[in-house]
């Protein structure tokens, strides 16, 4: 019943359902008196539908954290008139006493309640109102069922100290259940007395008793003539128990499988056992013998299992016991036994440990009941991924999203689970995967950054995102992934390896996406977070990766974005900028990373009072002169100056130094730089560089500008001629070639410029008609 990550695209009735419950209040329902949500009085849904919609909303309750869950939501199921349901899948705490109590009126023919821990022996009573037309019912993990809460008589002080005590209710049986046919009663609460339970069942087919220890099994022989599933995991068993089983003829799958690390097991299973099943269980098709010890060798000698090709005729088998089937078993468990690894092993599908095959094998079949093998069989996996190459990579991962999704709560699986997926996801398997497979990836990535702050899956989560291009791919969760990656930076006891890493990914995602993300990045605490990383790199005197990334991310969110430059300076940006210069005068990458960022707080008009000390001006003067980075530093020093000036003589509010002075400084700078110059910088726009252009007040300033675009058209003419043609800049080059203020070497750079452009133009015009 687990519904597998799937890699075709999601059928129009999936993407109606996913709406309507995304958005109930526009589509089925409307809200009474502002908080009971209501089915409209003129819908009518068949049960095709109903389940849809109730089983998809347990899943999105489950796995999207952004779902909001409604309180009233199955109450819009209570009328068999308007809605039908006839088959569903409820998990975990979603479910309550009373959500199964609004819906007692359906038909239901199939109810799956799987580890639905909050429901008592209030729920009970509800199954009575299906009992006339259920056929499959799984109560598997609902501990708490036969549980019902007592008040204790004679209420004195008592009361405020118990006020109702848990007692186990021991007269429910299945009586009136005609047509129940397939039971799951996994991990059933001791003390229940199975066999009164249920006795009144007439023709039981399938029964699962996973995890429950009886002594006597003797009462199953009553079904020996329907019973064609049973599964026993985890049940120590006896002689007595193999020759109950061995009395059910008609079974055609037999699950008698354990955890070998759950606890000392007396039983021990014997050819003798094997061949009896053999014998008397002529119909088997499935068996499931994980975990079990042999006691003694069932296989052939292994001259004889070496020989010829790998076969899965019962004639060759290497288990001497499975010689004696008519055909090949369709499943064969063998996860964690000696005996799948052996040749010859008469089964279409074998569980196991020795090769990919079994090992995906196990996850497919053990995942929804049984986590604490899941988990061993994705760490075999993970193994497998590291060192082998995948061979099946669509099933693996598609079983690994599946296993995350339905134990989001179990660290082992997170743990294992998100180490597979980040070798699963890694480029060389890139080409493999569809959009919708990576989605999904993603977001069970985020689900576990969510529930657990634990470092290992912490980590694995925040390595698996590094395999995606971003900003691209994770642009659909953009929000989310953000404000994951800056709880884990604002976390105060930090691992040293995710710090990097988390803040790699958020300057990744703040690279090359639009301003309106990044205003929204910046209000979540962006800036904030990333000046407080330098500070406390500065208190090491550590300049390592995490603080040129921290100056790096914070030079790409305040790219023309206004709100974050005034951030920077509001929280003390500048003096952290001053304490890093002088803190690290060799360090050239971060140099460049914190003029860059200067340069888009020099961009705003309202920010470059702020700049206007003797200070800062003097700093920036004298990195002019740097060789830092290539020209990077010197230029982006001389772009910050730049702006400053074209403010013009009366905004220079300072005595020292001259604005002459630095006007000469800036021109030699110029001057000095190779006009084919490789850059490290990238331009979505050259509109705070063009503004600098008609205007007579600052001529150093029209020349900064007018080399930038000069040494871009030149080195990257491809992506730079269209940008400047379409941003209108040949224009204003040609009216301040006319301008008697502008130097003549300004204007001959101007003038190649545009010649550059219309070169480029001609090259690439389309001819073709």
């Amino acid at each position: 019943s687990l519904k597998m990550a799937s890699d075709s695209p999601e059928s129009l009735m999936t993407l109606c359902t996913d709406y309507c419950l995304r958005n109930l209040e526009g589509t089925l329902c409307y809200l009474l008196d502002n908080e009971t949500l209501r089915l409209h009085p003129d819908i009518f849904l068949p049960s095709e539908i109903c389940d849809k919609l109730v089983n998809e909303y347990v899943e999105l309750v489950k796995t999207d954290s952004i779902f909001e869950p409604h309180e009233s939501f199955f109450t819009l199921f209570s009328d068999p008139r308007s809605t039908r349901l006839a088959r569903i899948h409820l998990r975990e705490q979603i479910v309550q006493d009373q959500d199964l109590e609004a819906i007692r009126k359906q038909d239901l023919v199939e109810l799956y309640l799987t580890n639905c821990e909050k429901l008592t022996a209030k729920s009970l009573q509800t199954l009575v109102s299906f009992s006339h037309t259920l056929i499959s019912l799984s109560l598997f993990g609902c501990c708490n069922i036969f549980y019902e809460e007592e008040n204790p008589g004679g209420c004195e002080d008592d009361c405020l100290v118990n006020p109702t005590r848990q007692v186990l209710v021991k007269d429910f049986t299945f009586e009136g259940f005609s047509r129940l046919r397939f039971l799951n009663l996994g991990r059933l609460i001791e003390g229940v007395n199975v066999e009164t339970l249920l006795r009144p069942l007439a023709s039981l087919a399938a029964l699962d008793l996973s995890g429950i220890q009886l002594n006597d099994v003797g009462f199953l022989t009553q079904w020996k003539d329907s019973l064609v599933s049973l599964v026993l995991y985890n049940m120590d068993l006896s002689e007595e128990h193999i020759q109950v089983i061995a009395q059910l003829h008609k079974l055609r799958h037999l699950d008698i499988s354990r955890d070998h690390l759950s606890s000392y097991y007396k039983f021990k299973l014997t050819r003798r056992v094997l061949n009896l099943f053999v014998e008397n269980l002529v119909n088997l098709t499935s068996l499931d013998i994980s975990g079990h010890t042999m006691l003694e060798n069932c296989t052939i000698p292994s001259m004889e299992e070496k020989m010829g090709q790998t076969s899965i005729e019962p004639a060759k088998s290497s288990i001497a016991p499975f010689r004696g089937l008519k055909r090949p078993l369709q499943f064969l468990g063998l996860f964690e036994t000696s005996l799948c690894r052996l040749t010859h092993i008469p089964a279409y599908k074998v569980s196991g440990d020795k090769n990919e095959e079994q090992v995906l094998n196990a996850i497919e079949a053990y995942t929804e009941h049984r986590p604490e093998i899941t988990s061993r069989a994705i760490n075999l996996l993970f193994d497998i991924a590291r060192i082998e190459r995948c061979s099946q990579l669509l099933r693996a991962l598609q079983l690994v999203i599946t296993a995350l999704k339905c134990h989001k709560d179990d660290k082992n699986i997170q743990v294992t689970g998100s180490a597979a997926l980040f070798y699963l996801t890694n480029s060389e398997y890139r080409m493999e995967q569809s959009v919708k497979l990576r989605r999904q990836v993603i977001q069970v990535v985020l689900n576990g950054m969510e529930s657990y702050q634990e470092v290992t899956v912490q980590r694995n989560c925040c390595l698996t995102l590094c395999n995606f291009s971003i900003p691209e791919e994770l642009e659909f969760q953009y929000r989310r992934v953000n404000e994951l990656l800056l709880n884990i930076l604002n976390q105060s006891r930090q691992d040293e390896s995710i710090q990097r890493i988390a803040v790699h990914l958020c300057n990744a995602l703040v690279c090359q996406v639009d301003n309106d993300h990044k205003e929204a990045v910046g209000k979540m605490g962006f800036v904030m977070t990333m000046l407080k990383l330098i500070q406390k790199k500065l208190a090491d005197k550590t300049c390592d990766q995490v603080m040129e990334f921290s100056w790096s991310a914070l030079w790409n969110i305040t790219d023309e974005t206004p709100d974050n430059c005034e951030m920077f300076l509001n929280y003390s940006g500048m003096k952290l900028f001053l304490e890093c210069l002088k803190e690290f005068p060799e360090k050239q990458e971060l140099h460049r990373n914190m003029l860059g960022l200067l340069g888009n707080v020099a961009e705003v008009k309202e920010l470059r009072p702020q700049l206007m000390t003797s200070q800062f001006i003097s700093v920036f003067s004298n990195l002019l002169e740097s060789k830092a980075d290539g020209i990077e530093v010197s230029y982006n020093a001389c772009g910050v100056l730049s702006h400053i000036m074209f403010d013009g003589p009366e905004a220079w509010g300072i005595c020292e130094p001259h604005r002459e002075e630095v006007v000469k400084r800036m021109w030699a700078a110029i001057q000095s730089w190779d006009i084919n110059s490789r850059r490290n910088i990238n331009y979505r726009s050259f509109e705070p560089i063009l503004r600098l252009l008609p205007q007579g007040i600052s001529p150093v300033s029209q020349h900064w500008a007018t080399w930038a675009l000069y040494n871009l058209v030149s080195v990257y003419p491809d992506k730079y001629c269209p940008l400047l043609i379409k941003e209108g800049g040949i224009p204003l080059l040609k009216d301040m070639i006319k301008m008697a203020s502008a130097r003549q070497e300004t204007k001959e750079m101007a003038r190649k410029v545009i010649e550059h452009c219309s070169n480029f133009k001609e090259e690439n015009m389309d001819t073709s008609r």
